[in-house]
């Protein structure tokens, strides 16, 4: 009796462990610091006044940091080339120092030493009896797709000339100012393509595993000085337009996305906790995460099985948002059946999944006919070019009721 009490209960853990996982948007030690933050406002005493220098502030992710760590009572610097959204972000800030207390600086990502010593110099006394308690490296760039022997000259030099020698020299010149006063902390903005294969991405992912083992190694070596550091590694991202709104593309992406809110605040969270590493993003690019940290022979076996499929549709579709995994791969078309179980004369079912497939990004026409091989089905043929084929027939199955998906097949164009 005990014996099955204890297996009951051990099942029921299980099962609660897997439910958390499924619908995780970060990995365990950055959930478990999120559940021990059980209010936002218990960083406050961990950030208070402390001068945040955040680069790449204009929108997207940098622009939610912004706002966030001012309404926890941070000092603000805010870096960026545009400086107008600059100022936007700064007027619409609310807390203790903002907004008239937040200091726009103008930074462009690469520059040369010289110039980015300027900048650092003038950073540093913004505040001058605080100097810099926190650099944000946010700002980033990722070019044109395509596969990693086609990938341009030019997005190899503009990549890393961004992402890793202007990130690394910005780095190198607020150490010193750091460590006079006794110590910092380096948040770096890095990316899931930072810790797993990329297809279609082959330069951005390189420069995110060059940060990586360049901050990892600086803690290492300056940690005992006061030196800290959080790798923050975010899957897809829902990014802001600069008005407040999502981009058109976030909202056509058939991926779970991470709000920037929801990503900033589990930054802040991960840098209060002082976490080495964090991951951010929803399933099922969490579990290759995982896979290829912990099980890096399965991990990696399956990204090769996807890897070719996945250049050839970023390629196609010119597309700059982040790589999507496995269980949402895109299927490169012109023309695709989906054969559904719709009973003939229910016309409510009939009408709602035209309705959803006509309303689907990329489709250019679709037809519902009967099934003479299969009695009480009908058959939904779909054109269009670059179709996420998969979502759409989960979108059908899901809304269209008792909706069971028998035939997903690509037909060629006549």
């Amino acid at each position: 009796m005990l014996t099955l009490l204890f297996s009951s209960l051990g099942l029921l853990l299980l099962l609660g462990l897997l439910l958390k996982f499924a619908f995780a948007d970060g990995n365990n030690s950055l959930t478990v610091s999120n559940s021990i933050s059980t209010s936002f406002a218990f960083v406050i005493d961990l950030v208070f006044a402390q001068v945040v220098w955040i680069t790449g502030a204009n929108r997207g992710i940098g622009e939610a940091l912004a706002k966030q760590f001012a309404s926890l009572g941070t000092k603000l610097i805010l870096s960026a080339r545009n400086e107008a959204e600059l100022f936007r972000i700064k007027s619409e800030l609310k807390g203790k120092y903002a907004p008239e207390h937040v200091k726009v600086l103008r930074l462009d990502l690469p520059s040369s030493e010289d110039r980015l010593k300027n900048v650092v110099e003038r950073a540093v006394s913004l505040f001058p009896e605080d100097g810099v308690d926190y650099l944000i490296h946010n700002a980033a760039y990722e070019g044109p797709k395509s596969n990693a022997v086609d990938a341009s000259e030019e997005n190899l030099e503009t990549t890393f000339g961004v992402n890793v020698f202007g990130t690394i020299s910005l780095t190198k010149l607020v150490t010193p100012h750091m460590l006079k006063r006794g110590g910092g902390h380096f948040v770096v903005i890095s990316s899931a393509a930072g810790k797993v294969p990329s297809p279609g991405q082959a330069i951005y992912a390189a420069s995110k595993h060059a940060l990586q083992g360049y901050f990892h190694t600086l803690r290492s070596e300056f940690f005992q000085k006061g030196i800290k550091v959080t790798v923050v590694c975010p899957g897809p991202i829902e990014t802001s337009n600069g008005t407040g709104t999502s981009t058109s593309e976030d909202k056509n992406s058939p991926e779970m996305r991470v709000s920037s809110e929801r990503c900033a605040e589990l930054t802040i969270i991960a840098a209060s906790h002082n976490l080495k590493e964090a991951w951010i993003s929803h399933q099922p690019e969490l579990l290759v995460m995982y896979l290829v940290q912990y099980m890096p022979s399965l991990g990696l076996w399956l990204m090769d099985k996807v890897g070719g499929k996945r250049v050839e549709v970023a390629e196609k579709k010119k597309a700059k948002a982040p790589f999507k995994f496995l269980f949402l791969e895109l299927q490169d078309m012109t023309k695709q059946t989906i054969v559904l179980d719709v009973t003939i004369k229910d016309d409510k079912r009939r009408t709602k999944a035209k309705k959803i497939a006509g309303g689907t990004k990329g489709v250019n026409a679709m037809r519902l006919d009967e099934d003479k091989e299969k009695q009480n089905q009908e058959k939904l043929t779909v054109e269009g070019e670059g179709v996420d084929i998969v979502t759409l027939a989960r979108t059908l199955k899901k809304k269209v009721g008792k909706t069971d998906i028998f035939q997903v097949t690509p037909v060629t164009p006549v």
